[in-house]
């Protein structure tokens, strides 16, 4: 049932960005090209990109494969890019392509979740900060 409800939020917001006819992407953000600042970049309309990030914030509870990427694009909210948008769009590429992915929480069930990280020793190319851990 859990799957089903995310699934058809997946289709919901594709149909309200008008994303239902787009290829898929295989990853939430491109692995060769860092999202950065973009000063000189040309700007997108600020609302239309927070509704987007809003709702990817809403499908990252159960997604933590695009937590990532979502966050670092909502750094970008007061003055996003045309390449901030790119990377916006990608994740939802990349969601139409992987709908049903995702965590199911079952409240009648016990379970421990168990994660390992490793640190990439200042990968953030803005602050110089650890993205990892």
């Amino acid at each position: 049932m859990a799957y089903l409800l995310v699934n058809k939020y997946v289709v919901e917001i594709l149909k309200k960005i008008g994303f239902t006819d787009v290829k898929t992407a295989s990853t939430p953000i491109e692995t060769q090209k860092p999202l950065l600042k973009d000063e000189d970049g040309e700007e997108v309309d600020v609302h239309m990109y927070r509704s987007m990030i809003g709702s990817l914030m809403y499908l990252t509870s159960s997604r933590p494969n695009i937590m990532f990427v979502v966050c670092a694009c909502a750094r970008y909210q007061v003055n996003p890019k045309v390449s901030h948008l790119y990377a916006v769009k990608r994740i939802f590429r990349y969601s139409k392509g992987q709908p049903k992915l995702g965590l199911w929480y079952p409240k009648d069930s016990s379970f421990d979740l168990v994660a390992y990280t490793n640190s990439d020793y200042a990968g953030a190319s803005l602050d110089r900060k650890s993205t990892t851990g």
